[in-house]
């Protein structure tokens, strides 16, 4: 009887073994695919990058290479986005967490939001087109793009904003409505601090969709480079074409420009390991500050 739980606890030692083994392989490989791409992206792109790609636009006439209309396309795509997509994310989540009796409704809603996070982007980039674009006449323009990207990003604003409410205790919920504050003042200043750092959590992954989207915007942004003109050209710069980095990566590319378009690639892959430690940042400050 020792003899035979004897082998097989060793036949169960060697399972553990390889299965070990076969992990940490895994980990390795992925590891070692993602540094691949980087260094790969790096070494071609980093000979083009310079302070003149970086400042200047592409211009035949200056004999000009760059993309600093396509970076500033890119912001003014965020800051819209989330100017519209936050409150509407939010609010639904509170509504959804807080308000809402379970009921058909509320799945409706869910199934709704679940729904849209599974669309493919060209769908909404088809969307976008004709009824952003072609009926409200908003056309080819940065709204246009950002109004369509407010669709695709709502999901993931209102999901994760739902789980970091979940994640606070019953007990602020019902200590703050015991001491007789109303519910929208217990929101305001008790879930909604406590929650944070799964909110902002949400939206930095957004704008992480955001700057790397380029099938939806190619359909309803366009791909006009140019830099806005100061005063009032900066808000009507918000109704003409512009194209993001992806888009004229995907431009440069199609024109077999490689250089250019490993340089923009670099760019991207900055902002995202920008954007992903921000978010790291962000979150244990937070955490930080609620311990406290």
């Amino acid at each position: 009887m020792n003899k035979e739980q004897s082998i097989r606890g060793k036949k169960t030692r060697v399972a553990d073994i390889i299965l070990y083994v076969l992990i940490y392989l895994s980990a390795i490989l992925a590891v070692a695919l993602l540094l691949l791409i980087i260094g790969y992206v790096f070494v071609k792109g980093a000979k083009e990058i310079s302070f003149n790609f970086l400042t200047t636009v592409t211009s035949v006439r200056k004999n000009t290479v760059g993309i600093a209309g396509n970076i500033v396309n890119t912001a003014y795509i965020i800051v819209i986005t989330l100017l519209i997509s936050t409150p509407i994310g939010v609010g639904t989540a509170i509504y959804l967490n807080e308000y809402a009796k379970p009921g058909k409704f509320v799945k409706l809603i869910e199934f709704t939001t679940e729904t849209l996070s599974g669309i493919p982007s060209i769908i909404f980039g088809l969307f976008g087109m004709v009824f952003f674009g072609i009926k409200l006449n908003l056309g080819y323009s940065l709204l246009t793009g950002s109004l369509t990207l407010t669709l695709m990003v709502l999901p993931l604003i209102t999901r994760n904003t739902q789980e970091a409410l979940k994640t606070v205790p019953d007990s602020y919920r019902n200590g703050a409505l015991g001491m007789g504050a109303e519910k929208w003042y217990m929101i305001r200043t008790i879930l909604l601090p406590s929650a944070m750092p799964g909110i902002i959590t949400g939206i930095i992954l957004a704008i992480g969709r955001i700057v790397g989207e380029s099938a939806a915007l190619l359909f309803t942004a366009g791909s006009g480079y140019l830099l806005p003109k100061a005063g009032i050209g900066l808000l009507n710069k918000i109704l003409e074409s512009g194209g993001t980095l992806t888009i004229q990566l995907y431009l440069s590319a199609s024109k077999a420009q490689y250089d250019t378009a490993f340089g923009i690639a670099l760019v991207l892959l900055v902002i995202v390991f920008l954007i992903n430690m921000l978010t790291k940042f962000i979150t244990k400050k937070f955490d930080v500050n609620r311990r406290k």
